[in-house]
Protein backbone atom coordinates (compact mmCIF):
# COMPACT_ATOMS: atom_id res chain seq x y z
CA UNK A 1 0.00 0.00 0.00
CA UNK A 2 2.83 2.39 0.90
CA UNK A 3 4.59 1.60 -2.38
CA UNK A 4 1.40 2.29 -4.34
CA UNK A 5 0.99 5.68 -2.56
CA UNK A 6 4.59 6.57 -3.42
CA UNK A 7 4.01 5.68 -7.08
CA UNK A 8 0.90 7.84 -7.19
CA UNK A 9 2.86 10.78 -5.74
CA UNK A 10 5.65 10.22 -8.23
CA UNK A 11 3.37 10.21 -11.27
CA UNK A 12 1.49 13.22 -9.92
CA UNK A 13 4.76 15.12 -9.70
CA UNK A 14 5.68 14.08 -13.23
CA UNK A 15 2.39 15.51 -14.47
CA UNK A 16 2.50 18.68 -12.40
CA UNK A 17 6.06 19.72 -13.23
CA UNK A 18 5.60 20.30 -16.99
CA UNK A 19 2.26 22.00 -16.36
CA UNK A 20 3.87 24.33 -13.84
CA UNK A 21 6.80 25.11 -16.12
CA UNK A 22 4.46 25.77 -19.04
CA UNK A 23 2.51 28.27 -16.96
CA UNK A 24 5.72 29.92 -15.79
CA UNK A 25 7.10 30.33 -19.29
CA UNK A 26 3.80 31.40 -20.86
CA UNK A 27 4.18 34.79 -19.17
CA UNK A 28 7.39 35.31 -21.14
CA UNK A 29 6.02 34.37 -24.53
CA UNK A 30 4.82 37.89 -25.21
CA UNK A 31 8.31 39.32 -25.01
CA UNK A 32 9.80 40.19 -28.38
CA UNK A 33 13.39 39.11 -28.22
CA UNK A 34 15.05 36.82 -25.66
CA UNK A 35 18.82 36.22 -25.75
CA UNK A 36 19.93 33.16 -27.74
CA UNK A 37 20.36 29.93 -25.79
CA UNK A 38 21.78 26.43 -26.21
CA UNK A 39 19.30 23.57 -26.68
CA UNK A 40 17.72 22.48 -23.41
CA UNK A 41 16.00 19.43 -21.96
CA UNK A 42 12.35 19.32 -20.94
CA UNK A 43 11.75 20.28 -17.29
CA UNK A 44 15.45 20.41 -16.34
CA UNK A 45 16.42 22.92 -19.02
CA UNK A 46 20.21 23.28 -19.16
CA UNK A 47 20.86 22.13 -15.58
CA UNK A 48 22.49 18.81 -16.51
CA UNK A 49 24.51 20.38 -19.34
CA UNK A 50 26.52 22.76 -17.15
CA UNK A 51 30.14 21.84 -16.53
CA UNK A 52 32.74 22.93 -13.98
CA UNK A 53 34.47 25.28 -13.60
CA UNK A 54 31.26 27.11 -14.40
CA UNK A 55 32.86 30.43 -15.39
CA UNK A 56 35.07 28.70 -17.96
CA UNK A 57 32.19 26.66 -19.37
CA UNK A 58 29.94 29.71 -19.66
CA UNK A 59 32.77 31.55 -21.42
CA UNK A 60 32.91 28.72 -23.98
CA UNK A 61 29.16 29.02 -24.52
CA UNK A 62 29.51 32.79 -25.03
CA UNK A 63 31.95 32.12 -27.88
CA UNK A 64 29.15 30.26 -29.66
CA UNK A 65 26.02 32.15 -28.62
CA UNK A 66 27.38 35.64 -28.07
CA UNK A 67 28.29 37.84 -25.05
CA UNK A 68 24.63 37.86 -23.93
CA UNK A 69 22.89 34.49 -23.91
CA UNK A 70 20.28 32.70 -21.83
CA UNK A 71 19.87 29.42 -19.97
CA UNK A 72 16.93 27.59 -18.51
CA UNK A 73 17.82 26.30 -15.05
CA UNK A 74 14.78 24.25 -14.19
CA UNK A 75 11.99 26.75 -13.55
CA UNK A 76 14.43 29.69 -13.56
CA UNK A 77 15.34 31.75 -16.60
CA UNK A 78 18.92 33.06 -16.51
CA UNK A 79 20.83 35.54 -18.66
CA UNK A 80 24.64 35.33 -18.78
CA UNK A 81 26.55 38.52 -19.60
CA UNK A 82 30.19 38.50 -20.72
CA UNK A 83 30.34 41.95 -22.33
CA UNK A 84 31.61 45.07 -20.51
CA UNK A 85 29.17 47.33 -22.36
CA UNK A 86 26.28 45.06 -21.37
CA UNK A 87 27.49 44.92 -17.77
CA UNK A 88 27.62 48.72 -17.70
CA UNK A 89 24.06 48.83 -19.04
CA UNK A 90 22.95 46.36 -16.35
CA UNK A 91 24.38 48.44 -13.51
CA UNK A 92 23.61 51.95 -14.74
CA UNK A 93 20.33 52.05 -16.67
CA UNK A 94 18.95 48.90 -15.00
CA UNK A 95 20.80 49.09 -11.68
CA UNK A 96 17.68 49.29 -9.48
CA UNK A 97 15.74 46.70 -11.50
CA UNK A 98 18.64 44.25 -11.24
CA UNK A 99 19.39 44.94 -7.56
CA UNK A 100 17.63 41.87 -6.15
CA UNK A 101 19.33 38.61 -5.20
CA UNK A 102 18.61 34.97 -6.04
CA UNK A 103 16.93 33.13 -3.17
CA UNK A 104 17.65 29.49 -2.41
CA UNK A 105 17.86 27.03 0.47
CA UNK A 106 21.32 28.23 1.47
CA UNK A 107 20.30 31.88 1.71
CA UNK A 108 17.14 30.94 3.60
CA UNK A 109 18.80 28.99 6.41
CA UNK A 110 22.30 30.50 6.56
CA UNK A 111 21.36 34.10 5.79
CA UNK A 112 18.44 34.62 8.18
CA UNK A 113 15.78 34.05 5.52
CA UNK A 114 17.48 36.38 3.03
CA UNK A 115 17.67 39.35 5.41
CA UNK A 116 21.45 39.88 5.52
CA UNK A 117 23.23 42.51 3.41
CA UNK A 118 24.55 40.03 0.83
CA UNK A 119 21.25 38.25 0.11
CA UNK A 120 18.55 40.78 1.02
CA UNK A 121 16.18 42.03 -1.67
CA UNK A 122 16.57 45.66 -2.67
CA UNK A 123 14.37 47.96 -0.58
CA UNK A 124 14.17 49.82 2.73
CA UNK A 125 15.65 46.94 4.75
CA UNK A 126 18.63 46.59 2.42
CA UNK A 127 19.18 50.37 2.41
CA UNK A 128 19.23 50.34 6.21
CA UNK A 129 21.82 47.55 6.23
CA UNK A 130 23.93 49.37 3.65
CA UNK A 131 23.73 52.56 5.74
CA UNK A 132 24.90 50.70 8.85
CA UNK A 133 27.79 49.18 6.90
CA UNK A 134 28.82 52.53 5.44
CA UNK A 135 28.63 54.44 8.73
CA UNK A 136 29.33 51.88 11.45
CA UNK A 137 31.32 48.98 10.03
CA UNK A 138 33.19 49.76 6.82
CA UNK A 139 33.72 53.52 7.03
CA UNK A 140 37.27 54.75 6.56
CA UNK A 141 37.40 55.80 10.22
CA UNK A 142 36.28 52.37 11.44
CA UNK A 143 38.63 50.47 9.16
CA UNK A 144 41.51 52.69 10.30
CA UNK A 145 40.66 52.02 13.95
CA UNK A 146 41.36 48.31 13.40
CA UNK A 147 44.65 48.74 11.53
CA UNK A 148 46.63 47.50 14.55
CA UNK A 149 44.77 44.17 14.36
CA UNK A 150 45.77 43.66 10.74
CA UNK A 151 49.40 44.49 11.64
CA UNK A 152 49.27 41.99 14.53
CA UNK A 153 47.97 39.21 12.31
CA UNK A 154 50.55 39.97 9.62
CA UNK A 155 53.30 39.78 12.25
CA UNK A 156 51.98 36.44 13.54
CA UNK A 157 52.14 35.09 9.99
CA UNK A 158 55.70 36.36 9.56
CA UNK A 159 56.69 34.84 12.90
CA UNK A 160 55.26 31.45 11.94
CA UNK A 161 57.08 31.46 8.60
CA UNK A 162 60.35 32.69 10.09
CA UNK A 163 60.49 29.84 12.64
CA UNK A 164 60.88 27.42 9.73
CA UNK A 165 63.15 29.45 7.48
CA UNK A 166 65.76 31.30 9.54
CA UNK A 167 68.75 29.36 8.19
CA UNK A 168 67.68 28.10 4.78
CA UNK A 169 64.75 27.72 2.45
CA UNK A 170 61.87 25.77 3.99
CA UNK A 171 58.77 24.35 2.33
CA UNK A 172 55.53 25.87 3.62
CA UNK A 173 51.84 25.35 2.83
CA UNK A 174 50.23 28.77 2.51
CA UNK A 175 46.48 28.29 2.00
CA UNK A 176 45.75 27.42 5.63
CA UNK A 177 47.96 30.27 6.86
CA UNK A 178 46.16 32.83 4.71
CA UNK A 179 42.79 31.47 5.83
CA UNK A 180 43.81 31.74 9.49
CA UNK A 181 44.95 35.32 8.96
CA UNK A 182 41.78 36.53 7.24
CA UNK A 183 39.43 34.78 9.69
CA UNK A 184 41.30 36.19 12.68
CA UNK A 185 41.31 39.68 11.14
CA UNK A 186 37.52 39.65 10.85
CA UNK A 187 36.79 37.94 14.16
CA UNK A 188 39.06 40.31 16.09
CA UNK A 189 37.23 43.23 14.49
CA UNK A 190 33.85 41.68 15.27
CA UNK A 191 34.40 40.24 18.75
CA UNK A 192 38.04 40.71 19.78
CA UNK A 193 38.79 36.97 19.53
CA UNK A 194 41.30 34.77 17.71
CA UNK A 195 39.98 31.37 16.70
CA UNK A 196 42.61 30.12 14.24
CA UNK A 197 46.31 29.32 14.45
CA UNK A 198 48.60 27.91 17.13
CA UNK A 199 46.99 27.00 20.45
CA UNK A 200 49.13 29.51 22.33
CA UNK A 201 47.69 32.35 20.23
CA UNK A 202 43.99 31.41 20.59
CA UNK A 203 41.52 33.26 22.79
CA UNK A 204 39.93 30.07 24.14
CA UNK A 205 40.69 26.61 22.80
CA UNK A 206 37.27 25.07 23.40
CA UNK A 207 35.44 28.10 22.05
CA UNK A 208 37.77 28.22 19.05
CA UNK A 209 37.08 24.57 18.20
CA UNK A 210 33.33 25.15 18.36
CA UNK A 211 33.66 28.15 16.07
CA UNK A 212 35.85 26.29 13.56
CA UNK A 213 33.45 23.33 13.50
CA UNK A 214 30.53 25.62 12.67
CA UNK A 215 32.57 27.42 9.98
CA UNK A 216 33.51 24.07 8.41
CA UNK A 217 29.84 23.11 8.25
CA UNK A 218 28.86 26.47 6.77
CA UNK A 219 31.62 26.29 4.15
CA UNK A 220 30.19 23.01 2.86
CA UNK A 221 27.08 24.96 1.82
CA UNK A 222 28.39 28.47 1.20
CA UNK A 223 29.74 30.38 -1.79
CA UNK A 224 32.56 27.99 -2.60
CA UNK A 225 30.43 24.88 -2.33
CA UNK A 226 29.56 22.65 -5.29
CA UNK A 227 26.62 21.13 -3.43
CA UNK A 228 23.20 22.32 -4.50
CA UNK A 229 19.57 21.46 -3.94
CA UNK A 230 17.32 20.36 -6.81
CA UNK A 231 14.40 22.08 -5.07
CA UNK A 232 16.07 25.46 -5.62
CA UNK A 233 15.54 25.05 -9.37
CA UNK A 234 12.45 22.83 -9.46
CA UNK A 235 10.13 24.20 -6.75
CA UNK A 236 7.96 21.08 -6.56
CA UNK A 237 10.99 19.14 -5.37
CA UNK A 238 11.16 21.34 -2.29
CA UNK A 239 8.77 18.83 -0.79
CA UNK A 240 11.44 16.13 -1.06
CA UNK A 241 14.55 16.57 1.10
CA UNK A 242 17.16 14.73 -0.97
CA UNK A 243 19.98 13.33 1.19
CA UNK A 244 18.72 15.39 4.14
CA UNK A 245 20.08 18.57 2.51
CA UNK A 246 17.55 20.98 4.02
CA UNK A 247 17.65 19.23 7.39
CA UNK A 248 21.42 19.70 7.54
CA UNK A 249 21.05 23.32 6.46
CA UNK A 250 18.54 23.97 9.26
CA UNK A 251 20.93 22.40 11.78
CA UNK A 252 23.87 24.49 10.59
CA UNK A 253 21.76 27.67 10.64
CA UNK A 254 20.68 26.98 14.22
CA UNK A 255 24.27 26.38 15.39
CA UNK A 256 25.42 29.54 13.64
CA UNK A 257 22.66 31.61 15.21
CA UNK A 258 23.53 30.30 18.69
CA UNK A 259 27.18 31.17 18.10
CA UNK A 260 26.49 34.77 17.05
CA UNK A 261 23.90 35.27 19.80
CA UNK A 262 26.40 34.01 22.35
CA UNK A 263 28.95 36.61 21.24
CA UNK A 264 26.34 39.40 21.39
CA UNK A 265 25.16 38.35 24.87
CA UNK A 266 28.75 38.16 26.09
CA UNK A 267 29.49 41.70 24.94
CA UNK A 268 26.17 42.98 26.27
CA UNK A 269 27.07 41.51 29.68
CA UNK A 270 30.52 43.13 29.59
CA UNK A 271 28.93 46.44 28.63
CA UNK A 272 26.60 46.23 31.61
CA UNK A 273 29.65 45.56 33.77
CA UNK A 274 31.22 48.73 32.35
CA UNK A 275 33.92 46.76 30.53
CA UNK A 276 34.80 48.76 27.41
CA UNK A 277 36.25 47.11 24.29
CA UNK A 278 36.71 48.30 20.73
CA UNK A 279 34.81 45.73 18.67
CA UNK A 280 32.10 46.00 16.05
CA UNK A 281 29.64 44.24 18.36
CA UNK A 282 30.27 46.88 21.04
CA UNK A 283 29.69 49.72 18.59
CA UNK A 284 26.51 48.12 17.25
CA UNK A 285 25.18 47.48 20.76
CA UNK A 286 25.80 51.13 21.61
CA UNK A 287 23.73 52.11 18.56
CA UNK A 288 21.07 49.61 19.62
CA UNK A 289 20.43 51.63 22.77
CA UNK A 290 19.49 54.75 20.81
CA UNK A 291 17.94 53.11 17.74
CA UNK A 292 16.64 49.67 18.80
CA UNK A 293 14.39 49.32 15.75
CA UNK A 294 17.38 49.58 13.37
CA UNK A 295 19.90 47.60 15.43
CA UNK A 296 18.05 44.47 16.52
CA UNK A 297 20.01 41.41 17.59
CA UNK A 298 19.02 39.68 14.35
CA UNK A 299 20.36 42.55 12.24
CA UNK A 300 23.63 42.52 14.21
CA UNK A 301 23.93 38.74 13.73
CA UNK A 302 23.27 39.15 10.01
CA UNK A 303 25.97 41.81 9.73
CA UNK A 304 28.43 39.51 11.49
CA UNK A 305 27.52 36.73 9.09
CA UNK A 306 27.94 38.94 6.03
CA UNK A 307 31.37 40.14 7.16
CA UNK A 308 32.63 36.61 7.75
CA UNK A 309 31.26 35.14 4.52
CA UNK A 310 32.36 38.03 2.29
CA UNK A 311 35.55 39.10 4.06
CA UNK A 312 37.50 35.94 4.84
CA UNK A 313 37.83 33.31 2.11
CA UNK A 314 37.85 35.84 -0.73
CA UNK A 315 40.89 37.69 0.66
CA UNK A 316 42.69 34.42 1.46
CA UNK A 317 42.04 33.17 -2.10
CA UNK A 318 43.44 36.42 -3.56
CA UNK A 319 46.61 36.14 -1.48
CA UNK A 320 47.15 32.54 -2.56
CA UNK A 321 46.71 33.40 -6.25
CA UNK A 322 48.99 36.46 -5.90
CA UNK A 323 51.90 34.46 -4.46
CA UNK A 324 51.31 31.73 -7.06
CA UNK A 325 51.59 34.25 -9.90
CA UNK A 326 54.70 35.80 -8.36
CA UNK A 327 56.39 32.40 -8.00
CA UNK A 328 55.76 31.74 -11.69
CA UNK A 329 57.08 35.22 -12.57
CA UNK A 330 60.18 35.83 -10.41
CA UNK A 331 61.02 38.97 -12.41
CA UNK A 332 57.75 40.52 -11.20
CA UNK A 333 58.52 39.47 -7.64
CA UNK A 334 61.95 41.08 -7.85
CA UNK A 335 60.53 44.33 -9.26
CA UNK A 336 58.03 44.50 -6.39
CA UNK A 337 60.83 43.89 -3.86
CA UNK A 338 62.99 46.65 -5.36
CA UNK A 339 60.07 49.07 -5.05
CA UNK A 340 59.61 48.10 -1.38
CA UNK A 341 63.29 48.60 -0.62
CA UNK A 342 63.26 52.02 -2.31
CA UNK A 343 60.09 53.30 -0.63
CA UNK A 344 60.18 51.61 2.79
CA UNK A 345 63.75 50.41 3.29
CA UNK A 346 64.96 47.42 5.28
CA UNK A 347 64.99 48.82 8.79
CA UNK A 348 61.25 48.66 9.55
CA UNK A 349 58.23 46.62 8.60
CA UNK A 350 55.98 47.95 5.84
CA UNK A 351 52.82 49.66 7.09
CA UNK A 352 49.37 50.12 5.57
CA UNK A 353 50.09 53.79 4.90
CA UNK A 354 53.11 52.74 2.79
CA UNK A 355 50.99 50.74 0.34
CA UNK A 356 49.67 53.96 -1.24
CA UNK A 357 53.29 54.71 -2.22
CA UNK A 358 53.80 51.28 -3.81
CA UNK A 359 52.15 51.62 -7.23
CA UNK A 360 53.75 48.50 -8.68
CA UNK A 361 52.53 46.37 -5.77
CA UNK A 362 49.02 47.70 -6.42
CA UNK A 363 49.45 46.75 -10.07
CA UNK A 364 50.37 43.20 -8.98
CA UNK A 365 47.18 43.00 -6.90
CA UNK A 366 45.06 44.38 -9.76
CA UNK A 367 46.54 41.89 -12.20
CA UNK A 368 45.83 39.07 -9.73
CA UNK A 369 42.21 40.21 -9.43
CA UNK A 370 42.00 40.35 -13.22
CA UNK A 371 43.32 36.85 -13.97
CA UNK A 372 42.14 35.15 -10.77
CA UNK A 373 39.04 36.85 -9.34
CA UNK A 374 37.94 35.12 -6.13
CA UNK A 375 34.28 35.22 -7.24
CA UNK A 376 34.55 34.77 -11.02
CA UNK A 377 30.75 34.91 -11.59
CA UNK A 378 30.16 37.57 -8.92
CA UNK A 379 26.87 37.05 -7.04
CA UNK A 380 23.67 36.42 -9.04
CA UNK A 381 21.24 39.31 -9.49
CA UNK A 382 17.50 38.97 -10.10
CA UNK A 383 15.32 41.32 -12.17
CA UNK A 384 12.43 42.87 -10.23
CA UNK A 385 10.75 44.00 -13.47
CA UNK A 386 11.02 43.56 -17.23
CA UNK A 387 13.98 45.38 -18.79
CA UNK A 388 16.29 45.17 -21.79
CA UNK A 389 20.04 44.54 -22.00
CA UNK A 390 22.04 44.79 -25.21
CA UNK A 391 18.85 44.88 -27.29
CA UNK A 392 17.44 41.72 -25.70
CA UNK A 393 14.37 41.47 -23.48
CA UNK A 394 15.03 40.37 -19.90
CA UNK A 395 11.82 39.22 -18.18
CA UNK A 396 10.94 39.94 -14.57
CA UNK A 397 12.36 37.24 -12.28
CA UNK A 398 15.33 36.51 -14.56
CA UNK A 399 18.58 35.56 -12.84
CA UNK A 400 21.48 37.67 -14.12
CA UNK A 401 24.93 36.06 -14.13
CA UNK A 402 27.92 38.31 -14.83
CA UNK A 403 31.03 36.44 -15.98
CA UNK A 404 33.77 38.69 -14.60
CA UNK A 405 36.39 36.00 -15.37
CA UNK A 406 35.52 36.15 -19.09
CA UNK A 407 35.49 39.97 -19.19
CA UNK A 408 38.90 40.04 -17.49
CA UNK A 409 40.30 37.81 -20.28
CA UNK A 410 38.60 39.47 -23.25
CA UNK A 411 41.23 40.08 -26.00
CA UNK A 412 39.18 43.04 -27.21
CA UNK A 413 39.79 44.75 -23.86
CA UNK A 414 43.21 43.56 -22.80
CA UNK A 415 46.51 43.20 -24.62
CA UNK A 416 47.84 39.64 -24.30
CA UNK A 417 45.04 38.84 -21.81
CA UNK A 418 46.29 35.39 -20.74
CA UNK A 419 49.65 36.70 -19.53
CA UNK A 420 50.37 37.91 -16.00
CA UNK A 421 51.62 41.40 -16.72
CA UNK A 422 51.11 43.96 -13.89
CA UNK A 423 52.68 46.66 -16.07
CA UNK A 424 49.44 46.86 -18.04
CA UNK A 425 47.97 48.85 -15.13
CA UNK A 426 50.83 51.33 -15.36
CA UNK A 427 50.13 51.99 -19.01
CA UNK A 428 46.37 51.44 -19.32
CA UNK A 429 43.65 53.30 -17.50
CA UNK A 430 41.99 50.93 -15.01
CA UNK A 431 38.49 51.34 -16.40
CA UNK A 432 35.87 50.21 -13.89
CA UNK A 433 33.99 48.48 -16.72
CA UNK A 434 37.02 46.28 -17.37
CA UNK A 435 38.13 45.26 -13.86
CA UNK A 436 35.01 44.24 -11.95
CA UNK A 437 36.31 41.78 -9.32
CA UNK A 438 34.26 43.58 -6.65
CA UNK A 439 31.16 44.00 -8.81
CA UNK A 440 29.46 47.16 -10.03
CA UNK A 441 26.50 49.33 -9.16
CA UNK A 442 24.66 49.62 -5.86
CA UNK A 443 25.19 45.93 -5.04
CA UNK A 444 28.98 46.11 -5.50
CA UNK A 445 31.00 44.68 -2.61
CA UNK A 446 31.03 47.26 0.23
CA UNK A 447 34.09 45.60 1.76
CA UNK A 448 36.42 46.25 -1.18
CA UNK A 449 38.44 48.82 0.80
CA UNK A 450 38.99 46.45 3.72
CA UNK A 451 39.93 43.59 1.40
CA UNK A 452 42.46 45.72 -0.45
CA UNK A 453 44.08 46.81 2.81
CA UNK A 454 44.34 43.23 4.08
CA UNK A 455 45.78 41.91 0.84
CA UNK A 456 48.07 44.91 0.29
CA UNK A 457 49.68 44.86 3.74
CA UNK A 458 50.07 41.07 3.89
CA UNK A 459 51.51 40.71 0.41
CA UNK A 460 53.94 43.60 0.95
CA UNK A 461 55.15 42.11 4.25
CA UNK A 462 55.71 38.68 2.68
CA UNK A 463 57.75 40.17 -0.17
CA UNK A 464 59.73 42.41 2.16
CA UNK A 465 60.60 39.76 4.74
CA UNK A 466 61.21 36.58 2.73
CA UNK A 467 62.92 35.28 -0.36
CA UNK A 468 60.54 33.05 -2.30
CA UNK A 469 60.93 30.28 -4.85
CA UNK A 470 59.00 27.35 -6.21
CA UNK A 471 59.26 23.92 -4.55
CA UNK A 472 60.65 22.38 -7.75
CA UNK A 473 61.58 23.40 -11.26
CA UNK A 474 57.99 23.05 -12.47
CA UNK A 475 55.72 26.07 -12.57
CA UNK A 476 53.08 26.35 -9.88
CA UNK A 477 49.93 24.55 -11.04
CA UNK A 478 47.31 27.23 -11.74
CA UNK A 479 44.36 24.88 -12.22
CA UNK A 480 41.13 26.24 -10.77
CA UNK A 481 38.87 24.24 -8.45
CA UNK A 482 35.17 23.89 -9.26
CA UNK A 483 32.82 26.03 -7.19
CA UNK A 484 31.46 29.56 -6.95
CA UNK A 485 34.66 30.73 -5.27
CA UNK A 486 37.77 30.24 -7.37
CA UNK A 487 40.20 28.35 -5.15
CA UNK A 488 43.34 26.88 -6.61
CA UNK A 489 42.73 23.18 -7.27
CA UNK A 490 46.00 22.32 -5.48
CA UNK A 491 46.80 24.25 -2.25
CA UNK A 492 49.91 26.35 -2.70
CA UNK A 493 53.22 25.07 -1.41
CA UNK A 494 56.33 27.24 -1.73
CA UNK A 495 59.82 27.64 -0.35
CA UNK A 496 60.72 30.72 1.66
CA UNK A 497 63.82 31.98 3.45
CA UNK A 498 63.85 34.77 6.04
CA UNK A 499 65.59 37.97 4.88
CA UNK A 500 67.90 40.04 7.15
CA UNK A 501 65.13 42.56 7.93
CA UNK A 502 63.41 39.99 10.19
CA UNK A 503 66.27 40.27 12.68
CA UNK A 504 65.72 44.05 12.90
CA UNK A 505 61.98 44.21 13.59
CA UNK A 506 60.08 42.98 16.65
CA UNK A 507 57.54 40.27 15.92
Amino acid sequence: MIMEDNLICYFALCLLIPITLKLLFQTRSGLKKLPPSPPSLPILGNLLQLKQPLHSHLHSLSQKYGPIFSLRLGSHFAVVVSSPSAVEECFTKNDIILANRFRNSKTEYISYNNTVLITSSYGDHWRNLRRICSLEILSTHRINSFSNLRVDEAKLLLRKLSRQSRKDFAKVELRSMFSDLTFNNIMRMVAGKRYFGDESDLTNMEEAKRFRDVMDEISSFSLGSKESNLGDFLPLFQWIDFNGYRKRLRSVGKKMDELWQGLIDEHRYKKEGLESTNTLIDHLLASQESQPEYYTDEIIKGLIMALIIAGTETSAITLEWAISHLLNHPEVLEKARIELEAEVGEERLVEEADVARLPYLKCVISETLRLSPAAPMLLPHVASDDCSVGGYDVPRGTMLLVNAWAIHRDPNLWTDPMSFRPERFENEEADARKLIAFGMGRRACPGAGLAQRTVGLTLAALIQCFDWKRVGDEYVDMTERAGSLMFKAIPLEAQCKARPILSKIPL
